[in-house]
């Protein structure tokens, strides 16, 4: 199991909702469970949850696997927070 964080200028909402499009985009993964700040994810690669709690003006955007850090679903996960952008004016990457 692994576990990663990044701190972001997007609202909790909006990174929960693009880790959700983005991940689906490129590993074939379901949405099994979902609420404002978090999402599960599942497919034949393995299980990532998505969670994003506010605080102040950052946002703390957290991502768990079940699977080993050099996995698909890990490398993909770690690629989508580095979308994330880190400062209020940041451009997103994607």
């Amino acid at each position: 199991m692994a576990a990663y964080e990044r701190l972001t200028a997007m609202n909790g909402e909006e990174a929960v909702r693009l880790a959700a499009s983005y991940l689906k985009e490129r590993i074939p993964l379901e949405v099994v469970a979902e609420d404002d700040h978090s999402v599960t994810l599942s497919g034949g690669d393995g299980t990532v949850t998505i969670s994003a709690h506010s605080h102040g003006m950052e946002t703390a955007v957290s991502v768990t696997t079940d699977q080993l850090r050099t996995s698909r679903i890990d490398i993909e996960a770690q690629h989508y927070l580095n979308q994330l952008p880190y400062q209020p004016g940041d451009k997103q990457r994607r």
